[in-house]
């Protein structure tokens, strides 16, 4: 060791052969060296922490080749910070990269053990899982990896999703994050006629992340972050406060929760387990390289999705992939100020799109109810097919579209602007029942007027009058035959919801308390 060590090097100047030299020895020696300072030299395993120990890098770039370093004799050299991957040659793969992130403490468990054999004794499953993924999980590490948390979070969409952004469980949580609407609404991520950001690739990955370290920051402990997560902060704050009344441990397995939330750290974990070992547990993972599968690409004018299709040269299947939060066949700038797009296929959408410039990009637009309208009237007005209004914008049959509605239509006339920013972000369909009449006859009784009759019958006194062709102020006799129009049976019922019901007319449902959030794959 001691070989190591050179001889003071103040006030001297050294070769570029020394220096190299000197580079290269100092940094296969570094570690020995310090040790070599204090009262006992480290262990050898102290060179290489374990993943489930290593503490978190703070600062992700590739290491520099201790054989291209130059050193500058005239400046101090400061000591390395520890570093979990320090000496190891950048992944080739996102596995890998996760791998070497690992940073939570394991959980060991006859729950662990089950959702092992669930998971291993399913290969095409895992596979099929797994491929899913290919498209978002260099971009979760990324995000993970600047924030300094541990990368075995970039397996939870495993867990919630199996990875599909258009995932919707029966309690309504959305997107590979599994995010309820009130919880959405709280992260910021928007939710209207035209996107829900629940699903969107970017914006659900930071709300996502933002959720763990909050939670993280409340407990100081990852497996209880993830039990909130499933099953809401306050639920884990009061078993934990259950706990330490009746004097038991304060440990996520050690807390009375539902089977869904005693089973989500223990299913992270197998999975954790088989991606760390997967030759152990005869499971294949499909190779995904360590570089950015998709780029982001700026959109200032509305565009059809089918014309951004053709421009990129993607399948339709492809873009709405990386594009999930977008529920309409346009894309609203104002809304919307970017797509996400494969690598390759973002530089060609680029070209394609400036030779475009000077034509036509979209043939949609939104227009506004100025009252509670039905259908047919709105069709006749804006010169459009019914059956194609009423299938773009998702409504059902016998229903009315209630003022202030936004709804999707043809671009032409004066209706050819592109959407404002107002419009794009706020804009909601409401529904109403039609109101459909009939005829009844009604005997009027002793002492009844028009108004009486109008009010037993739920009417207005105008209506008792043009129905029966009555003058105004017109009196009644006993036994008197009079026609009512009042709502049909059918009319009454309530319609079914409809992706497109405002979210401020639903109860505010909480996130993963609910255990319904978070069901099972199998079970959604």
């Amino acid at each position: 060791m001691n070989s190591l060590i050179p001889p003071s090097t103040t006030g001297l100047v050294f070769s570029q052969a020394a220096r190299r030299h000197w580079a290269t020895a100092l940094f296969l020696g570094l570690t020995l060296l310090l040790g070599a300072c204090a009262t006992a030299p480290p262990s050898t395993t102290e060179l290489t922490p374990s993943p489930a120990t290593a503490p978190l890098p703070e600062n992700k770039d590739t290491p520099v080749d201790a054989e291209q370093a130059v050193i500058n004799p005239q400046e101090p050299v400061l000591p390395l910070k520890p570093r979990s991957n320090l000496g190891l040659t950048p992944p080739t793969d996102v596995w890998e990269r996760i791998r070497r992130g690992f940073a939570m403490p394991d959980l060991d468990s006859d729950l662990v053990r089950n959702r092992e054999q669930w998971y291993s004794g399913r290969p095409d499953y895992m596979l099929r899982m797994t491929e899913r993924s290919r498209p978002y999980l260099f971009h979760v590490v990324e995000e993970l990896e600047r924030r300094n948390m541990p990368t075995e979070l970039a397996l939870l969409p495993f867990i919630e999703s199996a990875f599909n952004p258009q995932a919707v469980s029966s309690a309504k949580a959305a997107g590979m994050w599994q995010f309820m609407p009130a919880t959405g609404k709280f992260f910021d991520l928007k939710q209207n006629l035209f996107r829900d950001d629940r699903r969107d690739v970017l914006e659900s990955t930071r709300a996502a992340l933002d959720y763990l370290q909050k939670l993280y920051g409340m407990f100081g402990d990852w497996h209880l972050a993830l039990a909130a997560y499933n099953w809401g902060e306050g639920s884990v704050s009061r078993a934990l406060a259950r706990n330490k009344a009746q004097g038991k441990p304060l440990t996520y397995s050690d807390l009375n929760m539902p089977n869904e939330t005693r089973y989500y750290v223990p299913k992270l974990q197998a999975v954790k387990n088989i991606v760390a070992q997967p030759e152990a547990f005869n499971t294949q993972l499909p190779l995904i390289q360590n570089h950015p599968y998709f780029k982001s690409v700026p959109i200032e004018r509305d565009i059809d999705v089918a014309i951004a299709v053709k421009l990129a040269a993607v399948s339709l299947e492809d873009f709405k992939a990386l594009n999930p939060s977008m529920n309409r066949p346009v894309i609203l700038a104002a809304g919307t100020p970017q797509i996400l797009l494969p690598w390759d296929n973002a530089k060609i959408f680029e070209r394609n799109l400036q030779a475009h410039a000077n034509r036509p990009l979209a043939t949609w637009t939104a227009w506004q109810a100025p009252r509670t309208m039905k259908l047919e009237d709105i069709a006749q007005q804006l010169d459009m097919p019914i059956d194609q209004l009423r299938a773009v914008n998702g409504i059902p049959p016998r229903m009315m579209i209630t003022s202030g509605s936004t709804l999707l239509v043809h671009r032409k006339g004066r209706l050819d602007n592109d959407v404002s920013e107002h419009l794009a972000d706020n804009g909601q369909l409401g529904l109403a029942p039609e109101v459909v009449l009939k005829r009844i006859a009604v005997k009027a009784r002793k002492g009844d007027t028009l108004a009486s009759l109008a009010a037993r019958y739920g009417v207005s006194e105008t209506n008792m009058i043009a129905w029966n062709s009555l003058k105004a102020n017109a009196r009644v006799a006993t036994g008197q035959s009079l026609t009512v129009l009042v709502p049909s049976q059918g009319s009454r019922r309530v319609s079914r919801s409809t992706p497109n019901k405002p979210a401020t007319k639903a109860p505010a449902p909480k996130h993963k308390q609910a255990n319904k959030a978070n069901k099972p794959k199998n079970q959604r």
